[in-house]
Parts: structure tokens; sequence; C-alpha cells
């Protein structure tokens, strides 16, 4: 499977508007960071979308134009579920396969309302709602996909697990049932804000912790602010399995 971070920013994204700081005025292609989402493709054709964020429009320009197998949404927070209004054109396939816990699916309903109805107007996003539950493990195409429940402060999110891999975003604590769900993995995807300590979300320091504890082979860190180190200057810092991933950073898993 190949894995394209689409996107490995905070909510802000990376550069910040009107600052001038050193990252955000940084010329590494590697430092410019829309909001964090990515693409699974297998090798028998299945393709994955985690998350679909305010930049959806702009990362998939460049794509192949080809249908989602289904779009795995950790959380509700408009950088995550910003650009769902932008699937319009991809609902000429039919209709797009939503996957996300009972709160996300909740707010989708309430903000979207125009999306689902009886009889929902040509011209929207055609979704279809699907409830993952924490632990039960549900089918798309060829992969078995696990959801993790994952704390993002006070607000219980979804990580997802397949196989040796597992992308999780925006956590900040976890439950030890969750954690024995992450054991084996072997490529993880998992969220590092800045050094700096975050009332939600973990630091980069917390997120090294976590994959040592998990005994993950390969962890590449997203959802990076402006606060976090220059992309050069960080490599050079992190253990030799962890990574800072960027935008447009093509992995196997």
């Amino acid at each position: 499977m190949t894995l394209t971070f689409l996107g490995t920013g905070t909510s802000t994204g990376v550069p910040v508007i009107g600052c001038k700081c050193r990252v955000c005025t940084s010329k590494d292609p590697r430092d410019k960071r829309l909001r964090t989402s990515a693409l699974l493709d297998t090798k028998c054709g299945t393709r994955i979308l985690f998350d679909c964020g305010p930049d959806f429009r702009q990362q998939s320009m460049d794509k192949d134009f080809r249908p989602f197998d289904a779009i795995l949404l950790t959380h509700e927070h408009y950088d995550h579920v910003g650009g769902l209004d932008d699937l319009r054109p991809y609902s000429t396939f039919g209709n797009q396969q939503i996957y996300a816990n009972h709160l996300c699916l909740k707010h989708l309903r309430e903000r979207m309302p125009y999306c689902f109805g009886m009889k929902t107007p040509s011209g929207v996003p055609q979704l279809e709602l699907h409830e993952a539950f924490s632990g039960q493990p549900f089918q798309v195409n060829e992969l078995t996909i696990l959801p993790i429940e994952v704390m993002h402060g006070p607000l219980p999110i979804l990580g997802y697990r397949i196989g040796n891999f597992a992308y999780i975003t925006d956590l900040k604590t976890i439950s030890n049932e969750s954690k024995s769900m992450l054991h084996g993995v072997e490529t993880l995807v998992l969220n590092a804000l800045r050094h700096r300590p975050h009332v939600t979300h973990q630091t980069i320091d917390e997120a090294i912790c976590l994959s040592q504890e998990l005994g993950a082979k390969q962890t590449y860190l997203i959802h990076f602010n402006h606060d976090a180190p220059l992309h050069a200057e960080a490599e050079e810092l992190l253990p030799s399995n962890v990574h800072f991933a960027y935008d447009g950073l093509q992995i196997e898993v």
C-alpha cells in the first residue's frame, strides 16, 4: 500500500496568515503545510481518504480523478471535515462512503443538512454515512479497518488501523485498551503539534514516547503548527525511526 500525505499542518496551516516567524517564512517546501489529510492506495486499486479538510480541493487537483472506496473521518473539527462539500465531483462515481463515530456523524448532519434527506438535490455531494465503533472492525474491499478511540482533550475521536499500519491524529491521551489494539503496528502515523505542551494535542516528545511504547518500526509525525521546528533541523534531532512527514511525501506501508 502507498500512503500519500496530502497535508501535515494543524488547523491554521503553515505558514500562518500574517506570521513572519522563521518557520512561516522558510523557503523549504517541506515547511509549507496544508491541513492534515492522507490518501491510501492499494495494489488492488482500493482508495481510502483519511479526513477531508478545507484544503481538499487544492490537495486533489494534481491527483488521479478516481473514486474513493471509503473516507475515514477522525473527528468533526473543521480542519478535518471542511472539504466534504468539495466531494461533489466525486459523487459522479456514486455515493461517498463516510465512516466516523456517532458524534462526528451528528455534527455532519447538522452542518450539511442539504446533503441528506429523502430527495437530495443535484449538485451537492452525495454522502452515505456509516457509524464506526472503536474495536469493531469493518471491511472495505480487501481491507479490514479497525477504528480505535483516542482522546483529543475531552473529545473522543477515532484513529484507524489497517493491517500493520495505523493513522492517528489529534490525540492527546490514549487508554490501555486502545493501546492494545495498536501493538504490532509497524508503520505509525501520529500527531505531534510542537515541543511546548498543549491541552488537546501531543507534543513531539510525547508522540515519540508513545511510538516507542507501541514498538512501531517507523513513525511519521503530522499535524504540526508553526511552533514546531524547521523540517531540516527536526530530522537531525529525531530518533532514526521517527520522521517529520511533509506534504506530498509518499511511503510504502
